[in-house]
């Protein structure tokens, strides 16, 4: 029998970015798209055009850069929202626009106000209308798993003949068990007419922890396209893990022996790490394929049988999902390194950067190199990390100077450079460094009463008494809860840093005003 390819459908930067915390500029967009295309993710949903200028301006950008995955835009079933998606992915090589309607009679009776007649009418319409943007249409039933069987079925044969070549069936609340959900996909195989002309799609949360699970089931009883995320991420408890879906078709390739997927499985643990970079959420570490402990043996029997041979306790090996060139901390370049063996390095750490990026790099890396004795991948890292998230138009830091102690009133002066424009240095008084540096920040930028501190995080990201800290700090911009990460050997310096990132992404976010899922 001819195997069957399983379409992966990334919605990271759409579904998964509408959850609190994780939201991303368009530069972060286009980042994270470009991995996803090395990943080798079949369609990369983008965003949501209607739902934001910035959202509408983030697609358009990823259209442009990303030549081998399909782009795709969400689009409600409304002409506006369709069209905007069509503009929006006009310089895609491949393209698609992914409309939805719910179908529940929950939905349809408090959300839409709708009767099932008009829900399948707008359907139709809607994919009608998507397809003078392009051939690729996608529908999706909001709700699927909750609505009645017999009107899923009357509307997906509607919305194929009206051209949709993919019917999504999404468990929107997460509330499948993975047996009915493979009944539901082998129902819909057997009561849609028309159903060979499109793939079945499937769309599950994560609510009851059953995601992966059901979109598995969901493959076993004929769906061949799957929407996941990368590290799971998304509205609520999150969407199908895309890396766990993946490497259970890889792994257990003896029971899913009828289908196969073209993801680059080395590209897992980069993409999961770029992610957590982006986002400065990190996975937990006990996570499925790409948390710290999903290779690690601690029990003695454990460690004595993965010594012995791998296999008794490891189904797959850490390089398959590319953690081999990733991890560990090996020492990579020193103070007499030149700009071409720092070029390379950047490099091999998957970075792709002007020759005026680089030359403002090494001036960094040469100093840092003159501040510690050894320097790491993870360094350079944070180097890198640090020059792609910092708005410099926006906001850059001049100087700081913190006074603190025991017997002292803490004090914190700071002077920045903001939109190319010199401020006055501000000093304040605070209960400790963080506080008075953070609330200099919010006087510099006038923003001194309209954020608030949610979380603060402190990490060593390499070894020894001069490893670079990291920090990464959750502040509420007047409803607009954001994540920044900053670095530097100094804390304070990279708390700055964090900040005056949160804030670059706040003024960024402000555009958004609509917030959709399916």
């Amino acid at each position: 029998m001819e195997k069957e390819k399983v379409f992966i459908f990334d919605t990271t930067l759409r579904d998964g970015e509408q959850a609190p915390g994780f939201s991303m500029t368009k530069e972060e967009k286009v980042r994270m798209a470009l991995q996803l295309e090395k990943l080798g993710v079949d369609i990369i949903e983008a965003g949501f055009a209607a739902a934001s200028i910035g959202d509408f301006e983030a697609i358009n950008e990823v259209a442009k850069v990303v030549k081998n995955s399909t782009i795709c835009s969400l689009a409600r079933a409304l002409e506006n929202d369709i069209e905007k998606a069509g503009k929006a992915l006009e310089p895609a090589e491949r393209k698609r626009i992914h409309t939805f309607i719910a179908t529940s009679p929950i939905h349809m009776k408090y959300k839409l106000k709708m009767s099932p007649d008009e829900v399948l009418e707008r359907a139709v319409k809607a994919v009608k209308f998507a397809r003078k943007f392009t051939d690729d249409v996608e529908f999706s039933a909001e709700d699927a798993f909750r609505s009645d069987r017999d009107f899923l079925f009357k509307i997906f044969e509607a919305v194929i003949d009206a051209g949709a070549k993919t019917i999504n069936v999404p468990d929107t609340v997460g509330y499948a068990i993975p047996e009915e959900f493979g009944q539901l996909i082998e129902d819909i195989k057997n009561n849609v007419p028309n159903i060979d002309k499109a793939i079945i799609s499937v769309h599950c949360h994560n609510d009851l922890g059953l995601a992966v699970a059901n979109s598995l089931s969901a493959i076993k009883k004929g769906a061949r396209q799957v929407h996941a995320t990368v590290n799971g991420i998304g509205e609520r408890a999150g969407n199908a893990a895309m890396e766990e879906v993946v490497m259970a078709l890889k792994v257990r390739h003896d029971y899913f022996n009828e289908v196969y997927t073209t993801i680059n499985t080395k590209e897992i643990y980069p993409s999961s790490r770029l992610l957590c970079q982006i986002t400065g959420s990190f996975v937990q570490p006990n996570k499925a394929i790409v948390g710290d402990n999903a290779f690690a043996h601690e029990a003695g029997i454990h460690q004595h049988g993965v010594l012995a041979h791998r296999e008794t306790y490891e189904i797959m090996r850490p390089e398959d999902i590319g953690l081999e060139i990733k991890s560990g901390s090996n020492l990579v370049l020193g103070k007499h390194s030149g700009r071409h063996a720092f070029k390379t390095k950047v490099e091999e750490l998957g970075y792709n950067l002007s020759d005026e990026q680089i030359e403002k790099l090494f001036v960094k890396f040469k100093d840092l190199a003159d501040k510690k004795k050894q320097v790491f991948n993870e360094d350079i890292e944070a180097l890198v990390l640090d020059e792609l998230s910092t708005n410099q138009k926006l906001a850059q830091l001049s100087y700081f100077h913190v006074l603190t102690g025991n017997t002292v009133i803490p004090t914190a002066t700071v002077k920045l450079k903001v939109e190319e424009v010199e401020t006055s240095p501000y000093t304040v008084l605070g209960g400790g460094p963080i506080d008075c540096t953070l609330k200099a920040l919010g006087k510099a930028l006038n923003i001194e009463d309209r954020f608030k501190l949610k979380e603060f995080n402190v990490r060593a990201i390499t070894y020894g008494k001069d490893a670079i800290g990291e920090a990464k700090l959750t502040i509420d911009f007047e409803g607009y809860e954001v994540v920044g990460k900053g670095w530097s050997i100094d804390i304070v310096e990279a708390s700055i840093k964090a900040f005056l990132n949160a804030y670059s992404k706040y003024v960024s976010l402000t555009k958004k005003n609509i917030s959709e899922s399916i």
